[in-house]
């Protein structure tokens, strides 16, 4: 099972990107998908979640700008993000808890990462 996030790069304050979280491997069913990021020297935050049945939440610092969805069909998670801000700058992860097959048993995967993908805002 694979967690791939794509989509960061390099930005001016107040423009937008689109960050994908793609889940490929045998996978069963996925329950919660999170956002989180890392700015440098800091701790890794959560950012938004979005779960199976499509329910949102997110820090307060990016409610309003961000938005998170998912595409069940497509294992794949994304994250909008409009009026960038400097302080949006950090290395962003991607976690879901899911199910797997391993042979003819499926194991649950709980707080499972992807690598990050780093998103500088410049001001």
């Amino acid at each position: 099972v694979q967690l791939q996030a794509s989509g960061g790069g390099l930005v001016q304050a107040g423009g937008s990107l689109r960050l994908s979280c793609a889940a490929s491997g045998s996978i069963f069913s996925i329950n919660a998908m999170r956002w989180f990021r890392q700015a440098p020297g800091k701790e890794r935050d959560l950012v938004a979640v979005i779960t199976s049945g499509g329910s949102t939440n997110y820090a307060d610092s990016v409610k309003g700008r961000f938005t998170i969805s998912r595409d069940a069909a497509k294992n794949t998670m994304y994250l909008q993000m409009n009026t960038l801000k400097p302080e949006d700058t950090a290395v962003y992860y991607c976690n879901a808890d899911l199910e797997a097959f391993s042979g003819s048993l499926i194991h649950h995967l709980y707080d499972y990462w992807g690598q990050g993908t780093l998103v500088t805002v410049s001001s």
